[in-house]
């Protein structure tokens, strides 16, 4: 694989290795919190506070990685009882008011974060400042923002039909089936 194609799998799966990372290291740093506690009767006084915060990252994160995967949860079973054209002119005018939304939140987030919030709020046990823990609020919006309008760009553009994991989970089950039938 060339230095290009790796840096773009890199890219366009970041939040994804992220989510991954913040997941294995909030889960090892409890398992060690629960470990050192029972056994030593002594725990690490930042591990439960850095813990929450890569929680919070990995949901937010995760928010990001579902919209790149077209995997929110939506209302849109009415959707399927429109012509093939309303059914994409209707969804991508849901998901343009729901770009909407994210972008007014980033800049609301980003307005607090570096406008409003107070310099010196500190975390309790690690005593950084609250603004780096934060600071993944309009990150996160404009993330978001950025794949919806990608999935509409292929979606419309480029006409790929981006099926949601559980959608292609229930087309594979069916091909297994048919083949099962006719083997």
């Amino acid at each position: 694989m060339s230095i290009k194609k790796a840096t773009l799998k890199l890219l366009s799966n970041i939040e994804e290795y992220v989510c991954e990372a913040l997941l294995a290291f909030f889960v090892v740093l409890l398992f060690v919190q629960i470990l050192l506690r029972q056994f030593f009767g002594y725990t690490i006084p930042w591990g439960e506070e850095l813990a929450t915060y890569m929680f919070v990252w990995f949901a937010y994160l995760g928010a990001v990685v579902a919209a790149k995967m077209s995997a929110h949860n939506r209302v849109s079973f009415h959707f399927r009882y429109f012509p093939p054209i309303v059914k994409k002119v209707s969804e991508a005018i849901a998901d343009l008011l729901w770009v909407g939304f994210n972008l007014y939140m980033a800049w609301l987030s980003y307005d607090f974060v570096f406008n409003r919030m107070n310099l010196f709020w500190k975390s309790q046990t690690i005593g950084l400042p609250m603004k780096y823990f934060y600071m993944i609020l309009p990150v996160v919006f404009v993330l978001m923002s950025i794949r919806i309008l990608w999935n509409n760009y292929l979606t419309l553009v480029k006409g790929v039909e981006i099926l949601d994991p559980e959608a292609e989970e229930i087309e594979n089950i069916k091909r297994a089936a048919a083949a099962a039938e006719k083997g």
